[in-house]
């Protein structure tokens, strides 16, 4: 058993990398595409999908409470917020 622990400790590790990996690219997508939006640059159809994708996918990932709201003002940027409730 002390022979497979450092196997299956690198095997743990090695598994983990790809997902941080693939969160910090959607996170790079998620506000690339969110500042063109807010900064009035054109952007296409096909892009402001790509990014509300990566926007989701990065809040599916993050476990912070304050990542999770940067990365949901950078979705609403792209796809525009959510209409106020008549009170």
């Amino acid at each position: 058993m002390l022979r497979r622990f450092p196997l299956l400790t690198l095997l743990a590790v090695m598994s983990a990398l790809p997902a941080g990996v693939s969160r910090a690219q959607d996170i790079d997508t998620c506000f690339a595409i969110a500042d063109r939006v807010a900064s009035g640059r054109e952007v296409t159809a096909a892009d402001k999908e790509a990014g509300h994708k990566a926007c989701q996918a990065a809040l599916a990932a993050s476990s912070s409470v304050v990542q999770k709201s940067q990365i949901q003002d950078a979705d609403f940027d792209i796809i525009g917020r959510p209409a106020q409730k008549a009170n």
